[in-house]
């Protein structure tokens, strides 16, 4: 019989041991480890190279769900990723999608359908809850052309995306580079050019426009 490895990350370390002894008491699957965020996620998918890594969309202070999936799907593509969200939201889930998630789960949601959603990522495919994969196609055949050209995720640069969200929360240029491993010059050029993509004048409509994007949820 075929067991599914799986590696949680969640910030919370109750939400953690408590997906843990659910997803353990299966006859086909096994957590190997857990992380606190994303990029301890990448970590431990780099050591253990599980089926499927279970991640919460949203784990501050550390890297998000949404940041650590593109990063993850494109060293490790056999690594299947399913997101845990407290957003019934289909801009969230168009972009994780995007990113290369094979899964969207609600955290509200019954344990059936968490070990569905993970059985079915291990399989290959794709797993959206119906009411939500109906928004999406929805959102999807109503969107207007101009909605691309002025989405964050397809003019920002990976990088510029992970700059974004900590200058909106105030983190200084040291801050950002000591969290992102890059110098201070660098953490300054990427704002500037955020600025410059996003067309904003100063830190406030910064802030208002992650605000109105849902960066700081992350």
């Amino acid at each position: 019989m075929l067991i599914v490895k799986i590696i949680i990350a969640d910030d919370h370390a109750v939400v953690r041991s408590g997906f843990m002894h659910i997803l353990n008491y299966q006859h086909d699957m096994e957590v190997v480890a857990t992380a606190g965020d994303g990029l301890e996620a990448y970590e431990l998918v780099a050591k253990h190279r599980p089926d499927v890594l279970l991640m919460d969309l949203s784990m501050p202070p550390g890297e998000s769900g949404l940041i650590a999936t593109g990063k993850i799907k494109e060293d490790f593509p056999n690594t299947q990723i399913v997101i845990l969200s407290m957003y019934d939201d289909e801009e969230y889930l168009f972009h994780v999608l995007k990113n290369g998630a094979s899964g969207y789960v609600l955290k509200n949601l019954p344990d059936e359908e968490l070990l569905l959603a993970i059985r079915t990522a291990f399989n290959g495919e794709i797993y959206i809850h119906p009411t939500m994969a109906t928004s999406l196609v929805k959102d999807f055949v109503n969107k207007d052309s101009n909605v691309v050209e002025t989405d964050p995720y397809k003019i920002l640069s990976k990088r510029e995306i992970e700059v974004l969200p900590l200058v909106a929360k105030g983190y200084g240029n040291k801050e950002i580079a000591e969290k992102l491993f890059i110098s201070v010059k660098t953490v300054e050029a990427h704002k500037s050019k955020i600025m410059e993509k996003l067309q904003l004048k100063g830190r406030p409509e910064l802030v208002e426009y992650a605000l109105k994007k849902k960066f700081l949820n992350f």
